[in-house]
């Protein structure tokens, strides 16, 4: 009876390490497509600046790139990465009484109205519309970076407040680069008219 129970136990243990593999690589899939797709959206972007011809044919190109990854990348990798989640929750329900996970789950919720953002993004991109620079484009980029990095340090640490640390770290990194970026652009705008 005794080996019985340690077999199912053995066993559970098991599904949910296999779970846990595949909702890794589905996320680091998901976030993938999510680091891409607004790179995909400056490019989309800057090409409103080309000469006819080349501004047809690389809408033309970024579209059918923008399509394939939305489609085939990123909500599929999206949808296998929750469903993995939650499977892992149902194997191990007191993980949900644990505060850093709520928290996830809170930064979780956050990434999928930012990938619903995306969505919104590539429908107006297609249908021509644009009403972001791609300065703008970039600094969303990088609102999946912080995504990641506050849902890996939640899980790593385990602690609803070292994470922040790690946030606002990368969150005044981010501020600086893109500062730099800013200044490096008007220099030589500058540069260019003298």
């Amino acid at each position: 009876m005794q080996y019985l129970r340690n077999s199912r136990a053995k066993r559970s243990t098991m599904t949910y390490l296999h779970f846990k593999a595949l909702h890794i690589i589905f996320v680091v899939s998901w976030f993938a497509g999510l680091f891409y797709m607004p790179r995909l959206f400056v490019y989309h972007t800057e090409a409103n600046d080309k000469s006819a011809l080349e501004k047809e044919i690389l809408f033309a190109q970024f579209t059918k790139m923008e399509k394939l990854l939305w489609n085939a990348i990123m909500t599929p990798a999206c949808w296998l990465a929750l469903l993995c989640g939650t499977a892992m929750l149902y194997i191990n329900p007191a993980l949900l009484d644990q505060d850093w996970m709520k928290l996830k789950l809170l930064f979780v919720l956050g990434l999928l109205g930012y990938h619903s953002f995306t969505r919104k993004i590539l429908l107006e991109l297609r249908a021509g519309k644009f009403r972001y620079t791609s300065f703008q484009l970039r600094l969303f980029n990088e609102i999946a970076t912080i995504f990641l990095f506050s849902i890996v340090f939640l899980v790593v640490l385990k602690n609803t407040v070292d994470w922040l640390w790690g946030v606002l770290g990368l969150t005044t990194f981010a501020i600086l680069i893109m500062t730099a970026v800013r200044i490096v652009r008007s220099m030589r705008k500058k540069n260019k008219k003298d």
